[in-house]
């Protein structure tokens, strides 16, 4: 199994390009299977969940094209359907896969979906997708671990998520826009990948207007058609990059991002005393002195995303200060903390709240990633810690970041994937 050694204290400095956003890709590829035409996407980032999806939609017999060519471009052809199932084999290492639901009882009027596994970071039920599904007029069945649906056509219909999910406002959008009628989504997510789906499928012919906003309007369509479509940068990696910069005390110059995605970090990281501005179609940061401990609340966008807790808590190890940092959004996404504490870091979880006491004298350990953003905080301890570090289990950062080690290599860091 693959791992990391980084040898750290190296400080980082020059330019990284920012890669697509793998959570706006995952639900472009699936809405690929609501047209018989291709569609192509752009800025597709090379990560372990696309090859998974591409996987996926492969075994429904649609034609999936990732040339070595262009390696940030992918063809989907989905013609014919043949085989409206999504397996455990593919949905137990991704799940995101359940995204293909809306989309395939859609078109195809049946879908079989397998129910998700566990989840390291805590519960992810998707009985929120069923339901919304339910109210456009899909018979839902569940059984021996699978999710079956099937519908003759969606109807349109009034939703209002209980509880604001960002992969059910997708497969609902997704399955309302081949529904017949208008269908309002209350309560939507408002994630800038919302607005990122919604702007793909208009470019299919769809009509959605209000993404990005707490209500969505569809208005259904007969026929979608195919479309090319760039997907916008991943604004998740460009924060782990800004704290990279910032915690190994470099200067870094991140291109091919949006910062209007990321203000609510950037505002928090500022606050720390972290120097970042807008330069071209990027965002350059520097550490501008000692760094200041600061409380978090991860909340959903444009709130600070959970997805940079795990970041930002390796950031407050090196802070002057006590600083809490609140996951509201997962029960068990602090898993990260005690390998943190094997390295030096003084933090106390208490529940859903972790208290940080900085700084702290990093040292180099053998550590364990429990899941994707765990890992790139471990990969940021690790950049300022003295010594060696080993980092177990990098798969899960495969799943997400596109050669990590290659760009921090290239800036400076100290860091190798070995066996």
């Amino acid at each position: 199994m693959e791992k990391f050694k980084i040898e750290g204290g190296k400080r980082l400095e020059g330019t990284v390009r920012v890669s697509g956003a793998k959570n706006a890709a995952l639900p472009a590829m699936a809405a690929a299977l609501l047209t018989s035409e291709p569609v192509h996407l752009r800025n597709i980032p090379r990560v372990r969940d696309i090859v998974t999806m591409g996987k996926l939609l492969a075994h429904m017999e649609a034609s999936v094209e990732m040339s070595p060519a262009t390696p940030d471009e992918v063809t989907i052809r989905a013609e014919k359907l043949s085989d409206a199932e999504a397996p455990y084999e593919l949905v137990k290492t991704m799940r995101a896969s359940v995204l293909t639901l809306g989309p395939l009882v859609a078109r195809t009027g049946y879908a079989r979906v397998s129910l998700p596994g566990g989840c390291a970071i805590g519960a992810r039920p998707i009985d929120l997708h069923i339901h919304a599904l339910e109210k456009l007029g899909a018979e839902i069945s569940t059984e021996h671990g699978y999710v079956e649906a099937r519908s003759k056509r969606l109807r349109g219909a009034q939703l209002c998520f209980e509880k604001i999910t960002v992969t059910g406002t997708e497969n609902a959008m997704m399955a309302a826009a081949l529904a017949e009628g208008e269908t309002l989504i209350e309560n939507a997510a408002r994630e800038p990948e919302i607005s990122d789906l919604a702007e793909m499928l208009n470019a299919m012919g769809a009509r959605v207007e209000g993404a990005g906003t707490s209500t969505v309007r569809i208005r259904g369509v007969e026929k979608l058609h195919g479309a090319t479509h760039t997907v916008i940068p991943d604004r998740i990696e460009a924060g782990t990059l800004l704290v990279a910069g910032a915690i190994t005390g470099g200067e870094l110059l991140l291109t091919h991002c949006e910062p209007k995605h990321l203000t609510a970090v950037i505002d928090k990281l500022a606050q720390a005393g972290i120097v970042i501005r807008a330069e071209g179609n990027g965002l350059r940061v520097h550490n501008g002195g000692p760094l200041t401990a600061v409380d978090v609340t991860t909340e959903e966008y444009p709130g600070f995303a959970t997805d940079m807790q795990a970041q930002y808590m390796a950031l407050m190890t090196q802070a002057e200060g006590t600083s809490a940092i609140t996951e509201t959004i997962f029960e068990n996404r602090f898993l990260h903390a005690q390998e943190m504490v094997r390295m030096g870091a003084q933090i106390t979880v208490e529940g859903r709240r972790a208290v940080v006491r900085g700084p702290a004298r990093l040292s180099g350990a053998h550590v364990q990633a429990s899941d994707l953003r765990a890992s790139a905080s471990l990969v940021l301890a690790a950049l300022v810690a003295q010594g060696e570090t080993i980092i177990e289990r990098v798969y899960h950062l495969d799943r997400g970041y596109e050669r990590l080690e290659e760009k921090l290599g290239a800036v400076g860091a100290k860091i190798e994937r070995v066996r």
